[in-house]
């Protein structure tokens, strides 16, 4: 078996520490990657805390991997040797569901099986994430990388793309509509460069205008202050959609208020409480609020050949493995611009 070595969180209290245990050899439809690099998402923070209550110890953390394949089993055709792989938050299905038959994985009606801390499919043991030297997957679960892009600037695309990518598709945003990007982070970066280069008019809703220069530079075409009680009123009705990427609680009314008839806000964060809007806000124009995840392997693979073809990848800061709990801090803190990612060479 494969040895591998990584960084584990051991509880809910103490930050990750230095963590050795195996994987399976590749099966004949799998591939065995080498990983270079691992986006730290902010559900890792979520996750090895157990603020979400489903943590199981102890958890190898990472979901945004690119690596490179060292291992294919005999059955593989998507992949080389040598070549370069990327996995992201899930790595199994049942594979027989109407939604798996779909190619959308990640609505499993059994549920999909998580990259990490989940129990696997194959040999019911606990899926252990990308803090790690390799990463052992079937290629269907694995996704083929652009080779003009930086590697490091993809891993966060295989979470933190996809997870904006296809809610933006899905409410079909392009040419003529107006869209609004609540939050400039890991998510709302990515937002923000999808809906600009589908063609929309990209507003950026922010709390601090000292985030203004940034959101230009990503693809806003304007900056309103949600604070600002006569700014968001001169926007009201004007939305035919607003991606809501805030991972912290707060209310939806504000936004809601600027939606047109028939529109829809979308949640993509994921707070620690529910989210509060007034009922009033959503039927006097039939508005909806809806919710997204990321996309099924399809999906995934098609944004990763549209950033492929139109140069998109995450900003992004690399650290060390042995600093993933000082950006876990500086994560809450919305220090980081905008998404760290693991050199996993540093893991020695």
């Amino acid at each position: 078996m494969p040895s591998s070595k990584g960084y584990a969180a051991l509880d809910a209290q103490s930050p990750v520490v230095p963590f050795t245990f195996s994987r399976r050899e590749p099966g004949p439809s799998e591939i065995t990657i080498e990983i270079l690099f691992c986006g730290v998402c902010h559900s890792d923070l979520h996750m090895t805390r157990n603020e979400w209550g489903n943590a199981i110890y102890p958890m190898v953390p990472g979901h945004e991997i690119v690596g490179r394949v060292t291992a294919i089993g005999s059955a593989v055709t998507k992949f080389k040797v040598g070549g370069i792989a990327g996995v992201g938050v899930i790595v199994d299905s049942c594979r027989k569901c109407a939604p798996c038959h779909r190619g959308e994985e990640h609505f499993c009606d059994q549920g999909a099986t998580l990259t990490y801390a989940a129990t696997d499919r194959v040999d019911g043991s606990i899926t252990m994430g990308g803090y790690a030297n390799n990463y052992v997957v079937d290629e269907r679960f694995a996704h083929t990388i652009p080779a003009n892009l930086d590697v490091a600037a993809v891993a966060p695309l295989l979470c933190a793309g996809i997870t904006t990518y296809s809610p933006l598709r899905h409410w079909q945003v392009g040419p003529g509509k107006k869209v609004g990007i609540v939050g400039l982070g890991g998510l709302g970066h990515m937002a923000l460069k999808f809906a600009h280069s589908f063609g929309a008019h990209v507003i950026q809703f922010t709390t601090n205008l000292r985030k203004k220069d940034d959101a230009l530079r990503l693809g806003a075409d304007e900056v309103v202050l949600s604070t600002d009680p006569d700014a968001m009123k001169a926007h009201s009705k004007s939305f035919d959609f607003i991606l809501d990427t805030v991972s912290a609680p707060h209310s939806l009314d504000a936004y809601l208020t600027l939606l047109k008839q028939d529109a829809t806000m979308t949640l993509v964060g994921l707070p620690e409480t529910p989210p509060s809007f007034g009922v009033f806000n959503l039927i006097t124009r039939r508005a909806s609020i809806a919710g997204s995840m990321i996309g099924g392997m399809p999906e995934t693979q098609e944004m990763l050949d549209y950033c492929g073809k139109h140069n998109i990848v995450s900003d992004i800061e690399m650290i060390p493995i042995q600093k993933v709990s000082e950006a876990y801090e500086r994560l809450l803190k919305q220090d980081v611009k905008y998404r760290f990612v693991i050199d996993m060479s540093s893991l020695g």
